[in-house]
C-alpha cells in the first residue's frame, strides 16, 4: 500500500466516526462585530452553540448586552464590548482586551458595516469617508491588531462578512460599493498574506436576508425574496471549521430568489 492509499484510508475511517467533529470549536474564543443585532446576532448564536465562547462587540452597546442576556439565557457562553470599527484605537484595543479575559482570541468574525443610499451628487464628503472607515478600514485595522496575537498562537481564522455589493452595483450606493468591493480585494489579499501563518481567511458573501439592515429602511422590500440569516450563519460555521489542510477564501450564499445578482 502507498502513501496516498494509506492517508485515503485514514481519511474514510474518519468520516466513518460519528465524532469526527465533536464540538469543533469547543474551548475556542470568537468575536463578532456588529454583534448587537441582525446577521452579526445570528453569527454569535451558531458559533455559540458550537462550543465557542463568543463575545460580541458594536457600538450599540446596550441593545448588545440585551442581547447577550437573551443568548447567555439560553445556555450560550457570551460577553460583550463596545467597538467602534471606524475608531483605530478602538480597534488596537480589543485583541489586547480579549486575551487578557479569555487567554486568547481565535476567530474574528468582522460583521460591522453601514451604508447611505444617496446619489453621488448629493453624497455629503463625511458620510462617504465613514462608510469605508468601518466597512473597509475597520477589518484592515483588525487584521493587522490580531494576526500578530495569531503568529504566536500558531494559527487561527478570520471571517469577513462581505455583500452581494461587492459583486455588482446599483445606483445611489457609491460608498457602500467602493468598500465592500474593497472588502472582497483586502480578504483575497489577507488569504494570501495569513496562510503561511497558519491563519485561514474567508470571505463570505451575503445575499439579501431578512435583518433589520433592510426590513428597518422606508422603502418596500419583498421579504419572500429574502433568506433567513440563519442560513448565512452555517457558511461561517462551516468555513471556520475545517480541517487544517483545508482553507475556504470565499464563499457566496443567496437566497433562492434572489434580487441583488445580475
Amino acid at each position: 500500500m502507498n502513501d496516498v492509499q494509506a492517508r485515503a484510508e485514514k481519511s474514510e475511517e474518519r468520516i466513518g466516526r460519528n465524532d469526527r467533529f465533536p464540538e469543533p470549536l469547543a474551548g475556542r474564543v470568537a468575536l463578532v462585530t456588529g454583534g448587537a443585532q441582525g446577521l452579526g446576532a445570528a453569527i454569535r448564536r451558531n458559533l455559540s452553540e458550537a462550543g465557542a465562547a463568543v463575545i460580541a462587540q458594536d457600538v450599540r452597546e446596550g441593545k448588545m448586552q440585551f442581547r447577550a442576556r437573551t443568548l447567555s439565557a439560553e445556555g450560550g457562553a457570551v460577553g460583550t464590548r463596545r467597538l467602534d470599527a471606524a475608531d483605530p484605537g478602538s480597534v488596537a484595543d480589543a485583541p489586547q482586551d480579549i486575551v487578557a479575559r479569555h487567554g486568547r482570541r481565535d476567530i474574528p468574525v468582522n460583521d460591522a458595516g453601514t451604508d447611505l443610499t444617496v446619489s453621488a451628487e448629493e453624497m455629503p464628503i463625511e458620510p462617504w469617508r465613514r462608510i469605508p472607515d468601518v466597512n473597509l478600514a475597520g477589518t484592515f485595522l483588525a487584521a493587522g491588531a490580531i494576526l500578530p496575537r495569531m503568529r504566536k498562537q500558531g494559527g487561527g481564522r478570520i471571517v469577513n462578512i462581505v455583500s452581494t455589493a461587492a459583486k455588482r452595483a446599483w445606483p445611489n450606493a457609491s460608498a457602500p460599493h467602493a468598500s465592500k468591493w474593497g472588502l472582497l480585494g483586502l480578504s483575497h489579499a489577507l488569504h494570501a498574506e495569513a496562510r503561511p501563518l497558519g491563519v485561514k481567511v474567508t470571505a463570505v458573501i451575503s445575499g439579501d436576508s431578512r435583518t433589520p439592515f433592510l426590513l428597518d429602511r422606508p422603502a418596500h422590500i419583498d421579504q419572500s425574496t429574502l433568506q433567513d440569516p440563519t442560513n448565512v450563519t452555517h457558511a461561517v460555521r462551516f468555513g471556520v471549521t475545517q480541517p487544517a489542510e483545508t482553507v475556504i477564501p470565499g464563499i457566496m450564499v443567496l437566497p433562492t430568489r434572489v434580487t441583488s445578482w445580475p
